[in-house]
């Protein structure tokens, strides 16, 4: 082999090592931002949750929505949030109140019943709410003081 050929081939083996590692580049930033990008997205549902929770909260505690709609709000966030957190004993009322009324028919299921069927059901969701009713108000301040502490209060 000649000196010119292996030198072309040199030239021609550094332009190609030289392309792959502009592409590796591109690649890396490109998994950075699209990092940087679900992070933020992340940290903005988490903040949005949050938002919620702290208002279904301050709506229960001052009895502008139902134990059993507040309780399942509340649930629904903290699971997005974290399932885990659910579990805490503060916040164990909210699965409770879930666990125990999640048979209960809502929205359109609910107007399909019969008006006796109804009153049923309204009887046992209250007799739910009586009883949970001061475990569910302590989750709610246990709920706001979760919102202020955050995100300490995390884990």
């Amino acid at each position: 082999m000649s000196l010119t050929t292996a030198l072309i081939l040199l030239g021609i083996a550094l332009a190609i090592v030289a392309g792959l590692a502009a592409y590796a580049v591109t690649l890396w930033r490109e998994v950075r931002r699209r990092r940087a990008f679900r992070e933020d997205e992340l940290r903005r549902a988490h903040e949005n949750c949050l938002e919620n929770l702290e208002l279904v909260a301050a709506a229960l505690q001052q009895k502008q929505v139902d134990i059993t709609e507040g309780a399942w709000r509340c649930k629904t966030l903290l699971d997005i949030l974290d399932p885990s957190l659910v579990e805490r004993p503060e916040f164990r009322a909210f699965g409770e109140v879930h666990g125990r009324t999640r048979h209960l028919h809502t929205h359109s299921a609910r107007q399909a019943l019969t008006p006796k069927a109804r009153f049923q059901e309204d009887r046992e969701r209250l007799a739910v709410e009586d009883e949970m009713r001061e475990a569910v108000l302590e989750a709610a301040g246990a709920v706001l003081q979760f919102r202020r502490d955050w995100p300490g209060s995390l884990h």
